[in-house]
């Protein structure tokens, strides 16, 4: 049995995420690779419940109304079920995992609640509890897909034709995507996140341009 290699497509509302994890699992697939795509959260799953009821604001239609330490765990648990229920023994069998999202947007979205000056020691926190405690995996390689505020909101109201009652709590939150921006743009360098500049001249990159971009930065890792 060798562990399989888990690689995380990371990024803001509206980067792109989901998009670069098809593209990267179908490239991969081409290649014969045994490869597998995860998402979260697994909103198919009953592990995804609290999520659901905070993303609505269920607990407060602010995300600070939820603590950092707390919201965290609705997240983790969640992926401690799909790990579970539904990859555990193709990863651990050499299996590549391509993550649309894992532990790392905890680190994101939620170091974004905290004072700058508690965000190590959360992290801290975060990876011991999500890769030690709970026992899922941590990435080997983390891809964060770097975007420009306006172009990240023009993407979010395209995506929901411009109807604001569509947003989670997070989205339809200036100042919280604000702190996460700065969070995420932390985490990146902290924790050696391979950064992928998506926008150009105020505009998006094409989306087969930053596909290749995180290809062959991929297939230099895998030779």
């Amino acid at each position: 049995m060798s562990r399989g290699t888990l690689i995380v497509i990371e990024g803001l509302d509206g980067s792109g995420k989901a998009t670069q994890a098809k593209l990267l699992f179908e490239s991969l697939q081409q290649q014969g690779k045994n490869v597998r795509k995860v998402s979260f959260p697994d909103y198919d799953s009953a592990s995804s419940a609290l999520v659901k009821m905070y993303l609505a604001g269920d607990f407060g239609s602010d995300p600070g109304d939820v603590n950092a330490y707390a919201a965290s765990t609705f997240f983790a648990v969640d992926r401690y079920a799909s790990f579970k229920k539904n990859w555990r023994e193709f990863y651990e069998n050499g299996g590549v995992v391509i993550a649309d999202r894992y532990t790392t947007s905890n680190a994101v979205h939620q170091c974004s609640k905290l004072p700058e000056t508690e965000w190590e020691g959360f992290l801290n926190w975060l990876f011991h509890f999500e890769y030690d405690l709970l026992g899922i995996p941590a990435p080997d390689r983390v891809f964060y897909l770097q975007t420009a505020p306006g172009v990240n909101q023009k993407l979010l109201d395209h995506r929901y034709h411009g109807d604001e009652q569509k947003k989670d709590i997070h989205e339809r939150n200036a100042d919280y995507l604000a702190h996460s921006r700065a969070a995420a743009e932390f985490c990146a360098e902290k924790l050696s996140w391979t950064t992928i500049h998506c926008v150009r001249d105020g505009a998006m990159r094409g989306i087969q341009e930053i596909h290749e971009e995180i290809l062959d930065c991929l297939m230099l890792s895998f030779h």
